[in-house]
């Protein structure tokens, strides 16, 4: 071989090797028996390779369940069957990995096969992407569904509210059964509300925010709620005289509170007490540096519903508000909670959430304020200030379970 034929060779197997170095993915060879040769870093990353670990088999780190099939593709493609084989399966030493491996036969000229190329490429991400494409598709046949029932639901609803209006007009003002048939279309009123604002959510329609008061919110759910709950539930209202408005659709208001409350209820199968709290509070907003003087709050209303119910760990309340995710076997959704998570943080909210197993759970709910706006007027003589009701502030990126 001539000098410059050398070089040539030299600078070519120093530029393959820089590739293999460097690629983006895991890149290694290995022989007829599947042992390891070399690997760029990448592999060795992957794998959570130290240099202890080499040589090895890739059989011994492709999972149970795919290297059966491997060993059989390997023995074909070093017997010349095949070119080139791909399994997936998962890294034995973290089952939570998904991998995919590709091996192709690296042909010399007049010699046999004897080695091949291995790349290893991290499945995770996409197995994440069908997973919420699918969750996609479930709520869109969902939505479909729900679209469909609201829909005749609300014709129902305007059925008892015209025969409500039809009884209140034959009983006289001081009958008792008067009261109840403005019960009965109270409640109704309000479920055309929900069923309006599901049909806006299923057709996409954008709400009209507009400013509320939380307290006027809380007080006019307070029948409904006590029916809802039960005689062996206690329902109690402690709600800030000085609240200021917040701005977002009140029907979105009533579905975090019924959402919440309801969620109490099924916390209690032997009873308890169901506390909903309104006051004034701040969200504290952290720049990120190391002084933490240089940190922003604003002023915010707080929405919060206690409870002395079961309480949740730590796994439950890190899948709290997924959807679909539920502890009801057999009876919840899923998509309650999930609900106010969406509503909340559609309107710039945060959400807080302290429980433990046997010690109830509190969800505290802060809303931005409507600038410069006044208290409503509102009176509530069960409101009595607690000392920290002033000092309530949560860090952005610690409200969310």
């Amino acid at each position: 071989m001539s000098a410059v034929a050398e070089i040539l060779r030299s600078s070519q197997e120093m530029l393959f090797w820089s590739f293999l170095k460097h690629a983006p993915v895991g890149l290694a060879f290995c022989n007829r028996a599947g042992a390891i040769l070399c690997a760029n870093s990448a592999f060795e990353e992957l794998l959570d390779l130290s240099p202890n670990d080499l040589p090895f088999s890739i059989l011994d780190r492709m999972g149970p369940q795919a290297v059966g099939q491997g060993r059989h593709l390997l023995s074909e493609l070093f017997d010349g069957s095949r070119e080139t084989f791909q399994v997936v399966g998962s890294a034995s030493h973290a089952d939570h990995k998904s991998l995919r491996w590709t091996i192709w036969a690296i042909h010399e000229p007049d010699h046999p096969t004897e080695s091949a190329v291995v790349m290893v490429e991290d499945l995770s991400h996409i197995d994440f992407a069908h997973q919420r494409l699918e969750e996609a598709e479930r709520l869109e046949t969902l939505g479909r569904m729900a679209g469909g029932v609201a829909h005749d639901f609300n014709n129902l609803l305007t059925g008892v509210l015209l025969y409500c209006d039809l009884l209140l007009s034959v009983v006289n003002p001081g009958d008792r059964a008067r009261k109840y048939a403005e019960e009965i279309r109270t409640a109704a009123l309000h479920a055309t509300g929900l069923v309006r604002q599901l049909l806006s959510v299923v057709r996409c329609n954008k709400s009209l925010p507009r400013s509320i008061s939380l307290n006027e919110v809380a007080e006019g759910m307070r029948n409904l709620l006590g029916r809802l709950i039960g005689d062996r539930i206690e329902l109690k209202l402690r709600l800030d005289p000085a609240l200021p408005l917040v701005k977002m659709d009140p029907v979105r208001a009533q579905q975090i509170l019924l959402n919440l409350v309801l969620n109490s209820r099924d916390a209690m199968p032997n009873g308890g007490v169901i506390s909903v709290e309104t006051g004034n509070c701040q969200m504290q907003i952290l720049s990120g540096a190391a002084d933490k003087s240089e940190s922003t709050c604003l002023p915010c209303a707080l929405f919060a519903v206690e409870d002395n119910g079961l309480g949740m760990d730590d796994s439950v309340r890190a899948h709290l508000f997924d959807p679909f995710f539920t502890t009801k076997t057999g009876k919840g959704t899923g998509i309650g909670l999930a609900t106010v998570h969406d509503v909340v943080t559609s309107n710039g909210g945060l959400i807080h959430v302290q429980s433990e197993p046997g010690h109830g759970t509190r969800i505290s709910i802060l809303l931005p304020t409507v600038p410069d706006s006044a208290p409503h007027a509102f009176e509530d003589t069960n409101f009595h200030p607690t000392p920290n009701a002033e000092v309530l502030s949560f860090h952005s990126e610690e409200t969310t379970p």
